[in-house]
């Protein structure tokens, strides 16, 4: 069993290296082919030149872009003390160090890991995923989380998640110009991150429209200009995405997060719960605005409905594909 969890460790690093290179390398040839088109040579060395300082600007702030996407706030563990004596203990199992806790004011459970290395890495769980789980399924959903940071393939995916960010940045500034203008999309339910207290969400109270409660306005959240950049955009940040973050990292980190709390039917009841309970991603799908479409390829399982745009971000295997593997890992027999 240790040889295997090496093994699965080993291919982990290997396959978000060579993910997040392959990504860096087509980010920095399209922006020097941009700079050719534009100014000749001394455009492609210009626009290397901002590639350059774009990918150092993510990488320092990766892990702030995504947990801001989400409205994520820190919490004590006078807040959460069940939360921090469960990742506690994985933590002490696993020999890594105790990540940071953070958790989003979404009513869709789910969660995610952000971070360059395990010593800067940060859980994040939603307040959905806190009020539906038991601690059994819980503690599989950290054990989950927590394979990602001993896998090492956190920084592949929180860098590409900041690349996407900035890259459908332009539409995003549409929808906030939207919003100050008081234009259609001012009125949805997770405004500008200086929102509080309820008016913040980024979930919303049941029986109110899927794009709504997620601060999308009418029909898929998205005003006439800003879908037209996002159909420029999206699919050069989903490309990124897709070099960076394969669907086997998700397989592997059930596997490794089973191994670590030696359960794997309570993970695979959470993932069952989280992908099509009667308050999973289903039903409380978010909608798929510039910001959050680049940070749903971290999640447990997808936080939007697989269609549009979102299809093009979408690297979780299907759920039912997972379970299925968890309860084989468990002995069950289909």
């Amino acid at each position: 069993m240790a040889v295997r969890d090496h093994a699965w460790r080993a291919a982990d690093r290997a396959a978000g290296v060579a993910g997040l290179t392959t990504s860096v390398v087509v980010l920095l040839a399209g922006s020097a082919l941009i700079g050719v088109g534009v100014a000749g040579a001394g455009g492609a060395v210009a626009g290397i030149a901002i590639a350059v300082l774009l990918i150092a600007v993510v990488y320092a702030c990766c892990d702030r872009l995504a947990l801001s996407a989400m409205l994520a706030r820190p919490v004590s563990e006078v807040e959460q003390p069940e939360l921090y004596r469960l990742v506690r203990d994985l933590s002490k199992a696993a020999r890594l160090p105790v990540p940071r806790l953070f958790v989003s004011p979404a009513e869709q459970p789910n969660s995610f890991t952000v971070g360059r290395s395990p010593r800067t890495a940060t859980v994040c769980c939603t307040e959905g995923l806190l009020r539906v789980l038991d601690e059994a399924e819980l503690r599989g959903v950290l054990g989950h989380e927590l394979a990602h940071v001993s896998g090492h393939d956190i920084l592949a995916s929180s860098m590409s998640a900041g690349l996407a960010t900035v890259i459908t940045f332009p539409a995003g500034l549409v929808r906030f110009a939207r919003r100050g203008s008081g234009g259609s999309g001012g009125s949805g339910g997770s405004g500008g991150s200086g929102g509080s207290g309820g008016a913040s969400r980024v979930g919303g109270a049941r029986g109110v429209p899927a794009a709504t409660r997620a601060g999308g306005g009418s029909g898929s959240g998205l005003g006439l200009v800003e879908s037209m950049l996002m159909l420029v955009l999206a699919p050069i940040a989903a490309v990124l995405v897709r070099l960076a973050v394969s669907p086997e990292r998700e397989y592997r980190a059930d596997a490794t997060g089973a191994l670590l709390t030696g359960d794997p039917v309570a993970l695979a009841s959470a993932l069952r719960t989280a992908d099509a309970g009667i308050n999973g991603s289903a039903e409380l799908a978010l909608a798929p605005d510039g910001r959050r479409i680049s940070v749903g390829h971290l999640m447990i399982v997808c936080p939007f409905r697989p269609e549009g745009i979102a299809r093009l971000f979408l690297t979780q295997p299907p759920a039912s594909e997972r379970v299925r593997r968890l309860e084989a890992l468990a002995g069950y027999r289909r």
